[in-house]
């Protein structure tokens, strides 16, 4: 019986995916910039509102993602789950496009789109986003850093790039779309190559009746978790584009190019410790890896504060320089967003379902008390305070179940 990783360990076995992580983040942050720059506030504010839907979208192909690594890291003499876990992706993938084409409609009117075709590159680009979270899933169960890391690394360069391409020969939100829609492809791709590049295995035992779905009901059922969190993460642009007018709105979404950046920075140490999550008793390592990311917001707190003025320029430039000496809140709500995403994750490696109710209670609140907002500073203080209480609530069911256990 093998002894459970230490946290230090998972580290130094993962840094080829932390570093690539860093990458695709610094590269992502940088499409987002280029897009605040090349675009201004008002076409800015509709890239940003369907980019937040786009990541509610993406829900899917995180949930799948988290099956197929909790599967294979549960599970590492199962070598059948490969061609279930893709099959059940393609389908996931087909069926998710497919109902992202039938609210275009619905998704034009709510935020005001001039034309549809910004809502049905979003529709188009969530296909191979979710065949990319199957994928990188089985990579990351089998703790196969490097073909993971070239995935990561894939979808933020093809972002960013393929990207500023499209804006810089036309400067709309449907050019940055038609950008993140054709980037988005290139990972899936990288993806399928890297998994027909796996050793052969003979030794595949018979496949179990019924598995294929039991697996669609987990792929659910996580997706289920990490939906609530991510409409909770995201909520507070669509608030924003419809209390505010459209120069405010995009000054917050600005904004929120800073909560974005802390909440992805960590990024690097769930992917690395979700395995181990899935397969051992590992408390002190979920301890140490929120230490790590509490660790992280509060220097960029601290950055954005002391250094409101260059923080400015980190989101857009002078044109977004209404919302300096609120910044800080922002790289606030980042941090309590990253910590909150680890307990999700914790709570779907050990297949808990206490994290969706209480990220659900926190959009129910977060709409009821942010609608009376007045401005982009109240709004985020409003943000601010519900994520702390879901996240107080998260550690502490976290902290009883582990006692209890």
């Amino acid at each position: 019986m093998t002894a459970s990783p230490t946290f230090r360990s998972l580290l130094r076995s993962g840094t080829v995916v932390a570093l690539a992580v860093g990458v695709m983040n610094v590269t992502t942050y940088g499409f987002v910039l280029a897009a605040a720059r090349l675009l201004g506030p008002e076409e800015y504010g509709v890239v940003a509102s369907l980019m937040g839907l786009l990541l509610i979208a993406g829900v899917l192909s995180i949930g799948l993602q988290a099956t197929s690594a909790r599967r294979v890291a549960a599970h590492p003499e199962r070598r059948d789950q490969e061609s279930q876990l893709l099959s059940v992706t393609r389908t996931v993938a087909l069926g998710l496009g497919a109902l992202c084409l039938i609210l275009v409609p619905l998704v034009q009117w709510l935020l005001g789109l001039p034309t549809p075709a910004p809502a049905l590159l979003v529709a188009i680009t969530v296909v191979p986003l979710t065949l990319m979270g199957g994928q990188a899933g089985i990579l990351q169960g089998e703790r196969r850093w490097l073909p993971l890391a070239w995935i990561y690394l894939s979808f933020g360069l093809g972002r960013l790039l393929i990207g500023a391409v499209a804006m810089l020969w036309s400067p709309t939100a449907t050019a940055a779309l038609l950008g993140v829609a054709i980037g988005a492809c290139l990972p899936a791709l990288v993806g399928g190559m890297m998994l027909r590049r796996r050793p052969v295995h003979h030794d595949v035992p018979p496949r179990m009746a019924g598995e294929r779905g039991e697996l669609i009901r987990e792929v659910a059922g996580n997706s289920h978790a990490l939906l609530a969190f991510f409409v909770l993460a995201n909520v507070d642009v669509i608030l924003a584009r419809a209390l505010f007018d459209p120069q405010q709105a995009g000054i917050y979404a600005a904004g929120l190019i800073l909560s974005k950046a802390v909440l992805f920075l960590p990024q690097f140490v769930v992917v690395i410790v979700f395995p181990a999550l899935a397969s051992a008793q590992t408390g002190r390592v979920h301890l140490k890896s929120q230490m790590v990311i509490a660790g992280a917001g509060g220097a960029v707190m601290a950055a954005s504060w002391l250094l409101s003025g260059l923080a400015v320029q980190f989101i857009g430039g002078a044109q977004y320089a209404a919302v300096r000496d609120w910044l800080w809140l922002f790289a606030l709500t980042g941090t309590l967003l990253a910590m909150l995403q680890l307990a999700v994750h914790a709570s779907v490696a050990r297949q808990r379902r206490r994290s969706a109710p209480l990220s659900w209670a926190g959009v129910v609140g977060l709409v009821l008390l942010g609608w009376w907002a007045e401005d982009g500073r109240a709004l985020v203080l409003t943000v601010a305070v519900i994520l702390g209480v879901v996240l107080v609530a998260n550690l502490t069911l976290a902290t009883r179940r582990g006692q209890a256990e």
